[in-house]
């Protein structure tokens, strides 16, 4: 193992080397690192104070984890420009063929590449962050628990190698520096946005959850590695001198994919749909196990929490609420404005949604979404329970007489989102990542225009005129 590992550490060397002679690089860093936390620690004593004039009531203590959080994070987005030269930077300097002709393999090369990216913006991070616990501990400000600052540290980690490991898969793919860097925005923001919601965490959340968010950040992070690997072409880089943007291949190549060899309706869904189904096979019975367990897990979750929430309300507003849920289920489907067009928009925004979050995540949030609708109707379940409705007649007369094409429509969805992702963690030699995404994206319309479209149709009419009568039987 340290035979395989030596040559990563070879390359490593002589990048480190080369950087540290770079004061382009060094001084941004240096100033990152030594003057944003006073700034933000200024910033925040100056926030407080006016938030406090208006009755604001805010404790400055509380600002000191969001502020390591965005102190760690900053570094990394000025010295992100080291991951996104690692290899594109070589090529225009021309000194990418004797390095990709020598006997290192592509994983070492990679992994060594990934290493240096990782540790200058970290090393940065790290030092600013212990430089504004130095300057907040003169200010008898109370530090967060060491539990916490740990959990941040890791959670400063797992950013470095996401941003970086991103940053390296552009670098493979992009032909010119200038390219590299304009793409550069495209992980600045997610990240910006996924520290947003992180934040919340540390304001309103649990430390318990927050752990689940860092374990999802560095689960992204090692699939873009695996990305980068997969699709790691020697010969590739070598051989493309520009890049173009060229819409009709790009169209030309879907169509072809989407249409086949298929000359007809019935041989397109003979030949085509079938062909993408069973793609998703895998994928399906993995959504399929998923739907059971967490169907289950909400459904036993639910059912121990709702008796100490029930505590908070009186016998009137429970009476209330389901009074006004007998006097919906007696509406009819005009009264209750609930639709066909409505149901069925509903559907197919949530479908869409799934595909949107999954494509832009190989495929996490869109099974984070699933699994959030998922436990939403074992939860319902559940809580409908504990006031004495049965739970089996419900799923059986409320969910299943719609649900039956409902739910296997939004698991096809789901299973071709986790196969999008799987294919590009999947190494193709004969294709480039371009290719490989134009062939999973055409692949997963197949499945929506061809199956999931007819059956939320279906699901929508029996939802708005068949499932309301069925469990107006059931409530009497």
């Amino acid at each position: 193992m340290r035979e395989k590992l030596a040559p990563v550490w070879l390359l490593s060397k002589r990048e480190l080397q080369d950087q540290f002679r770079d004061w382009r690089i060094l001084f941004p860093l240096l100033v990152l690192t030594f003057f944003f936390p006073l700034l933000t620690n200024a910033f925040a004593g100056r926030v407080i104070d006016f938030m406090n004039r208006y009755g604001g009531d805010l404790i400055l203590d509380r600002m000191v984890p969001f502020s390591i959080l965005i102190i760690g994070f900053f570094p990394v987005t000025v010295s992100l420009v080291v991951a996104l030269e690692a290899f594109v930077g070589e090529k225009e300097r021309g000194t990418i063929e004797p390095l990709l002709s020598s006997p290192i393999l592509d994983w070492q090369l990679y992994f060594g590449k990934l290493f240096v990216g990782v540790f200058f913006p970290l090393t940065a991070s790290y030092a600013g962050i212990a430089f504004y616990i130095a300057v907040i501990s003169r200010q008898a400000l109370n530090l967060p628990p060491v539990g916490q600052i740990v959990q941040l540290l890791v959670l400063t980690f797992a950013h470095a190698v996401l941003m970086v490991s991103g940053a390296i898969v552009i670098s493979t793919q992009a032909t010119s520096v200038k390219a590299a860097n304009l793409l550069a925005s495209f992980i600045i923001v997610p990240v910006a946005l996924l520290i947003q919601g992180e934040s919340i965490l540390l304001f309103w959340g649990d430390g318990d959850v927050l752990w689940w968010a860092v374990a999802g950040v560095l689960f992204l992070a090692a699939i873009l590695v695996r990305v980068g690997i997969a699709h790691f072409q020697r010969e590739y880089m070598l051989g493309r001198e520009i890049d173009t943007l060229n819409f009709k291949w790009i169209w030309k190549t879907f169509v072809g994919v989407f249409r086949g060899t298929a000359t007809t309706l019935g041989e397109w869904y003979q030949v085509e749909v079938r062909r993408a189904l069973r793609s998703f096979r895998v994928a399906f019975l993995l959504l399929a196990l998923i739907t059971i367990v967490g169907g289950i897990a909400s459904y036993l979750w639910v059912s121990d929490i709702v008796p100490i929430y029930v505590e908070g309300f009186s016998l009137d507003e429970i009476d209330a609420a389901f009074n006004g849920v007998g006097l919906a289920n007696g509406l009819s489907a005009a009264e209750t404005g609930l639709s066909f067009g409505y149901i069925f928009w509903h559907n197919l925004r949530t479908t869409l949604v799934i595909f949107g979050f999954g494509a832009f995540s190989f495929g996490v949030l869109g099974q984070l979404i699933y699994i959030l609708n998922v436990g939403v109707v074992g939860g319902m379940l559940a809580a409908l329970s504990y006031f004495g409705f049965s739970s089996v007649e419900l799923l059986l007369a409320g969910i299943l007489p719609h649900g039956i094409f409902e739910i296997p429509a939004i698991m096809l969805v789901s299973a071709g989102v986790l196969y999008l992702g799987a294919v590009l963690i999947t190494p193709s030699p004969e294709k480039t990542l371009g290719e490989v995404l134009i062939y999973a994206v055409a692949n997963w319309v197949i499945v929506f225009v061809g199956v999931v479209i007819p059956l939320l149709m279906l699901a929508a009419l029996i939802e708005v005129y068949i499932t309301p009568q069925i469990l107006l039987q059931v409530m009497r």
